[in-house]
């Protein structure tokens, strides 16, 4: 891209540039421009699988995990499911110019709220080379200039896909700066990327812990936090057993590293009788700490903290609490969840409408695994991010939630006496 030596503010500028060309870009044209994208990632594939070898090979030099490694790894499989994610994406509805609301005022003005993009969206990423493909699409499709900041740790497989996408624009006859990448990964550019007020409309951050406080200390443009997933499942008094017990072993199994895998499990005492040494046997891989009314059910089970509570792990650990109401357990999730997801599993209507009321939550599901919040199983395609918090998105963020609202006021003459 030759993006080595240009400043920040500058590459900021040209994302901005960009943006306002691509908010006026027909449908069809950021199909096209989606559809070359993916194209060129499966015609130049070697190109990023030579580039993401030198990233590998550097993280296996520094002694990084195998589970990171395996984020970073690219296969000529994983490039053709980021191909088939930018043709997903070009297939989704676009949700530009969609009139959501409408309505005539008694002096004749007729009032319209329409769906615009937002500019310029920033996303500062870890690890996950196929991000860069994901974000630009869904960025793109919404009428928004990409503007990525990944790791270091991936640089050269950025540097490659962002080359290809930026192609087909260019081809597409988008400005190629529709997707604008960042190749300075130091934490000073970083800082300054989190400031460009007059450049960016919406970052959003797309990794750990350490990723997030960053942002909280340095952001000073507006954002979009996809935090950490404290997920609970309540099984209450009136549980199927069966039902929720293959619930609990889904939600904290089935992928346990990733932000809606259940974290902590919280059971009316009326059942915990009957169902604890039952998740003790179906969760002999995972290692179960609880407080002590769990421990008295379950042999073997380590002594749960505050701190265990509260944590999310992201691995086969799971805390375990034993409540004696609907109420107790209510209160125990808005105390230590983080907000994400929360289930519930019972047959009784009330306390799942109770539950679903009064628990803070951007999802909260009856009688299903939370497993199932992410976007391509709501329906939205796919997703950048699961929001935690309650401005402007909250939950899984699609194509529309990478919108704003503007108000369409059309008169005949009307003046204000």
């Amino acid at each position: 891209m030759g993006d080595e030596v240009v400043a920040v503010s500058e590459l900021g500028r040209r994302a901005k540039a960009a943006s306002r060309l691509l908010a006026k870009a027909s449908t069809a044209d950021k199909d096209a421009a989606l559809l070359a994208g993916a194209d060129c990632l499966e015609t130049d594939a070697d190109v990023i699988l030579a580039a993401n070898a030198s990233d590998v090979a550097r993280a296996e030099a520094a002694g990084t995990s195998a589970a990171v490694v395996d984020r970073l790894r690219l296969t000529r499989a994983r490039i053709g499911a980021m191909a088939a994610g930018l043709r997903q994406v070009a297939a989704l509805r676009d949700p530009v110019g969609e009139v959501t609301e409408g309505w005539t005022r008694p002096n004749g003005l007729a009032i319209t709220k329409m769906r615009v993009p937002l500019g310029v969206v920033a996303i500062i990423y870890e690890n996950r080379p196929n991000v860069t493909s994901d974000a630009f699409g869904l960025c793109a499709k919404s009428g928004n200039a990409a503007f990525l900041r990944g790791s270091s740790a991936a640089l050269a497989s950025n540097i490659a896909i962002a080359a290809l996408l930026r192609r087909g624009l260019v081809a597409s006859g988008l400005p190629a700066d529709a997707l604008v990448l960042v190749t300075d990964t130091s934490h000073e550019t970083a800082a300054e990327f989190m400031g460009l007020r007059e450049s960016i409309d919406c970052l959003i951050p797309r990794g750990g812990p350490a990723l997030i406080a960053s942002v909280l200390a340095n952001a000073r443009v507006p954002y979009v936090i996809d935090g950490d997933g404290n997920c609970h499942v309540y099984v209450d008094a009136s549980a199927d057993l069966d039902e929720a017990l293959a619930i609990v072993v889904n939600a904290k199994t089935q992928r346990p590293s990733v932000c809606n895998a259940a974290e902590s499990l919280v059971v009316h005492a009326a059942v915990a009788d009957a169902f604890l040494p039952r998740v003790g046997e179906a969760l002999v891989d995972v290692e179960l700490v609880g407080d002590d009314r769990a421990r008295g059910r379950i042999d073997g089970m380590g002594v749960a903290t505050d701190e265990d509570f509260g944590k999310e792990f992201l691995d086969l650990k799971l805390s375990v609490a034993v409540v004696d109401s609907l109420d107790e357990a209510i209160d125990h999730v808005n105390r230590f969840g983080s907000g994400h997801t929360e289930a519930i599993c019972t047959r009784d209507l009330a306390a799942a409408g109770r539950f679903t009321r009064e628990v803070d939550a951007a999802a909260v599901i009856v009688n299903a695994s939370t497993r199932f919040t992410d976007g391509e199983e709501f329906g939205f395609g796919a997703e950048i991010g699961i929001s935690t918090q309650k401005l402007h998105a909250r939950g899984p963020m699609g194509l529309r939630e990478l919108t704003t609202l503007k108000y369409v006021v059309t008169g005949a003459g009307q003046i204000r006496g």
